[in-house]
């Protein structure tokens, strides 16, 4: 059997799946691991799904963007990732947009979405984890001080993936000190600020971090780092909300994104324990090889009928936080059940660089972590789900 015998069940947006589909056949596992090699950016892989429209999916149409659902930029990142690439590296241009989407003026949305449904500006940089704050970001420490017609901003961020490689940041500050304001979320703001005259001398500076996968990380200074004040999206102080409502399209993306790589996983795991023949047998004929590639595929399926239910809440407009909150849980876990398992059954051969599973094993580990990590997801669930005290 072949790795086709794999197959999902009731797949959506047939036309748009095999439309990804031709477009990452062109970018096979050697272009991934010649990029870990110089620790360089996809660029041209980018530039293809961002001409195609893929990354700007999500842009209404009156701003030069597809105007999809949430559902179907999912698909996109599943298709990327179920493809062997990484949906990771240009993600954050479909939903980073999503804050000036709904909070911008309409000044603002008129000047940049058409740019950036164009490729001509990458918005793919979010400026909110700091070194000293982590996942509490209501304490984070970078201000924005009004003066004049501009803001002055100090401070650092750090993982902020692709800041070398986007010509905006959606940044979020704090604008009103922590001790004077009635609720700690109150007195933070959003900005979106022009990247392009980075590491400059300007007072703004990108410096990459070495990970162990090769997502383009950075850390980011500011020093007196001037911008317009015009840069501020919606109301000062108001920022902490504006991202929140943008947090759970991501996390029903990057949880379908995990699916992609898990079904990677899935159909590798297969086609090897079919080929793969020791003691006169095929391997999968072992139920220790076998019923672990079961189970893995039956959590995968689960996880992902929880991604589309979140999509369908998202796009219907109705509460979605708990069902994006879980389905980022159950994806991130299922998938990395999919990579151990997958690379259980390769054994010594999975370590090899040229099957590009230790490339992707390493890559699917992170979403436990980020963009929220698992015990923040059952804090939520927990205290607003379930009812409990507050456990952090």
């Amino acid at each position: 059997m072949s790795e086709e015998t794999v197959v999902a069940l009731g797949e959506d947006y047939p036309e748009l799946r095999e439309s990804v589909r031709r477009i990452c056949a062109q970018y096979p596992g050697s272009y991934w691991s010649d990029l870990e090699d110089k620790e360089a950016y996809p660029t041209a892989f980018v530039e293809e799904l961002t001409q195609a429209g893929f990354l700007g999916a999500l842009i209404p149409e009156e701003y030069g963007g597809s105007g999809l659902p949430l559902r179907a930029a999912a698909v996109i990142l599943e298709e990327i990732n179920a493809s062997g690439c990484v949906a990771s590296q240009g993600h954050a241009q479909m939903y980073i947009m999503g804050t000036l989407l709904r909070h911008g003026s309409e000044a603002q949305k008129r000047k940049y979405l058409p740019e950036i449904a164009a490729g001509r500006i990458r918005l793919q940089a979010f400026g909110v984890t700091e070194p000293t704050t982590g996942s509490d970001t209501t304490q984070l420490k970078t201000r924005a001080v009004r003066d004049g017609d501009s803001y002055v901003i100090n401070g650092q961020k750090v993982w902020t993936s692709r800041a070398l490689h986007s010509d905006m940041m959606l940044l979020l500050a704090r604008t009103t000190s922590a001790d004077q304001v009635k609720k700690r979320s109150d007195g933070l703001s959003v900005f979106l600020l022009d990247m392009r005259e980075k590491n400059t001398g300007t007072g703004l500076t990108v410096r990459p971090i070495k990970a162990m996968i090769n997502h383009n990380t950075t850390e980011v200074f500011f020093d007196n780092f001037r911008i317009p004040a015009d840069s501020l999206i919606g109301e000062e102080g108001k920022g902490f909300r504006y991202i929140l409502d943008g947090m759970n399209a991501e996390r029903i993306l990057v949880a379908t994104e995990a699916v992609g790589d898990g079904k990677w996983f899935i159909k590798k795991a297969v086609a090897y324990a079919n080929d793969r023949t020791v003691f006169g047998a095929p391997i999968g004929k072992n139920q220790a090889v076998q019923f672990p590639i079961a189970r893995a595929w039956a959590e995968l399926e689960a996880a992902e009928m929880v991604c589309r239910r979140a999509a369908a809440l998202f796009d219907a407009g109705q509460e979605c936080g708990a069902d994006a909150n879980i389905a980022k849980l159950l994806a991130s876990e299922a998938a990395w059940k999919a990579a151990d398992t997958c690379m259980q059954t390769f054994g010594g051969f999975a370590y090899a660089r040229e099957y590009e599973i230790e490339r992707k094993w390493r890559e699917t580990r992170l979403y436990q972590i980020a963009p929220i990590s698992t015990n923040l997801i059952l804090g939520y669930v927990g205290q607003h789900v379930l009812g409990m005290p507050r456990s952090y």
